[in-house]
């Protein structure tokens, strides 16, 4: 792929930062669909390159704390959108936001933007950012950054944002789904306003249009003030689960209910945490100024129960878009797949399996690709979810972030403790590892075939140790692979196999348990 893609067009040109992410990669088809020109900046364009608008966007190489990227970036663009934020990175993640935001602020003045939309957190009031915390303090010192940049400036300050696969909606969800009887921390009688994730979209479309001569922070939310007790009460209702039973306890910190949202939802606790943090204040809209400039149209903004309802049937008919976690795993492995032969690294540990498959390729293709999530990994499930276990409790992302579509992958999505790092539709799937490893993984997963005609899966494990820890680590697992991956290859090949009809039918052993097909996952994809 080259650094820039994508078609040229009369019309304005917005920027989108971190179109990788939840709400960028929703923004983009609206922008295009409202007539605007559109360019991605992207760290890594590759990660664009199947989302459904590919083809009617540019895309450029480039990251918000390198400024010289920006510079290219940023040339004739009329209006930038800065969704990017370094929620999650560690302890510098304030440091990093000022960086970057200040990068951002002078360039585009530097190349004339006429104005910079940013979507940042609503803060409460009266409240010294020495109080805030983090994330919140960061958010409202980049929307300062970003107004005094001396560009006509629009900040949108949002709450919890209800949409099928926001962060915030997950824990919702998963907190609401999974425990019908919760010790919760007080933090739940926070009076808070969320708001529906079509209308943030709608209020960042419509910014930029405004004039000039506006230059100012907008509260966003939705008609219903409720505190996170009746937000599960009511999610409760919406999706006809029986009452919750739900117990507030002054003694659960935010950080240690930080611990307990990750043991419960798919949200790892290095995000679980500042959100936790953020929810202990009333997060409610001073003004709906917005509105003079971007008017609601009847019916909107969206009621919390709409908004709900909305997002679950996105849930359940396997539409959702975008998630939380689109983008990648703060500090997760970014370095370059060794290539065969020229590998000159350093050690390259693998482990290589095998079968001839009595199925079509097509067929083998449909259980590759429909692999992870709700469908499992087709060997010895105890391991895999041990494993998951371990990741989370030393701060991994584990294995239930499942998968954004259940039967269809597209690179840069994530999978469990994976990401789609390249995908050869029918032929070929490689995912990363982003569970905390000694070392950088890679699973690929072949569907070819041989001289004869015959289907043939090619199943291969990569790690690249890191030190000596890596290589004790892998070694301490390596009695395991037969039954791990010599499982999953037998496993995958037979259900191929039982699903052509054309071979045996689908093993019945414990390694199989959780892998009947793409379907299963249709009702729960997120």
């Amino acid at each position: 792929m080259t650094d820039a893609q994508g078609p040229s067009a009369p019309g304005t040109l917005c920027l989108v930062t971190g179109a990788t992410g939840y709400i960028g990669g929703r923004l983009v088809p609206e922008l295009i669909t409202a007539g605007h020109r559109v360019r991605c900046l992207a760290r890594t364009p590759e990660k664009l390159r199947d989302h459904p608008w590919a083809g009617q966007a540019e895309i450029v190489r480039g990251d918000v704390t390198d400024a010289a990227s920006l510079a290219p970036a940023l040339r004739g663009v009329d209006v930038a959108y800065y969704l990017v934020h370094a929620l999650g990175t560690g302890r510098d993640f304030e440091h990093t936001d000022r960086l970057a935001a200040r990068n951002f602020a002078e360039q585009a003045r530097a190349a004339g933007v006429r104005r910079i939309v940013y979507l940042g957190g609503l803060t409460p009031g009266g409240v010294p950012d020495r109080e805030l915390s983090p994330h919140l303090r960061s958010r409202a010192e980049v929307g300062r950054i970003l107004l005094a940049s001396g560009v006509p400036t629009t900040v949108l300050r949002a709450a919890v944002i209800i949409g099928s696969g926001s962060a915030s909606f997950e824990m919702l969800r998963y907190l609401t789904e999974r425990l019908p009887v919760m010790v919760t921390p007080s933090w739940v009688r926070t009076r808070i306003q969320p708001i529906a994730v079509r209308d943030v979209l709608r209020y960042l479309v419509g910014s930029a249009r405004m004039p000039a001569e506006v230059s100012r922070a907008f509260d966003i939310g939705g008609p219903d003030v409720l505190t996170y007790l009746d937000m599960m009460r009511r999610y409760a209702r919406v999706d006809g689960l029986p009452q919750r039973l739900i117990l507030p306890v002054p003694v659960l910190t935010p950080r240690l209910s930080s611990h307990w949202v990750g043991l419960v939802t798919p949200v790892p606790r290095a995000i679980a945490r500042p959100l936790a943090e953020s929810l202990k204040y009333e997060v409610v809209c001073d003004e709906h100024d917005i509105a003079t400039w971007v008017p609601d149209p009847p019916g909107t903004p969206l009621d919390f129960d709409t908004a709900l309802t909305y997002a679950l049937k996105k849930v359940r008919d396997a539409q959702v878009l975008t998630r939380w976690s689109s983008a990648a795993v703060p500090g997760a492995p970014s370095d370059p797949l060794p290539t065969d032969p020229d590998w000159a690294g350093g050690s390259l540990y693998s482990d290589v399996r095998e079968r001839t498959v009595e199925a079509s390729p097509q067929a083998l293709w449909r259980v590759v690709e429909g692999i992870g999530g709700e469908n499992g990994w087709y060997s010895f499930p105890l391991a895999w979810a041990v494993r998951g276990w371990l990741d989370r409790l030393v701060g991994g992302v584990g294995l239930r972030r499942g998968r954004r579509d259940a039967a269809h992958l597209r690179v840069g999505d994530s999978l469990d403790f994976w990401r789609v790092e390249e995908i050869e539709r029918g032929r070929l799937l490689r995912l990363r590892a982003e569970m905390r490893l000694p070392g950088l993984a890679w699973l690929e997963m072949h569907a070819e075939q041989d001289g004869d005609g015959r289907t043939r899966y090619r199943q291969r494990a990569l790690f690249h140790p890191r030190g000596l820890a890596g290589h004790l680590y892998w070694w301490s697992v390596s009695p395991f692979h037969a039954v791990v991956f010599g499982g999953m290859a037998r496993n995958i090949a037979r259900t191929a196999e039982a699903g052509d009809g054309r071979g045996p039918a689908a093993s019945t052993e414990p390694a199989a348990a959780g892998a009947s097909g793409a379907s299963a996952a249709a009702a729960r994809a997120e």
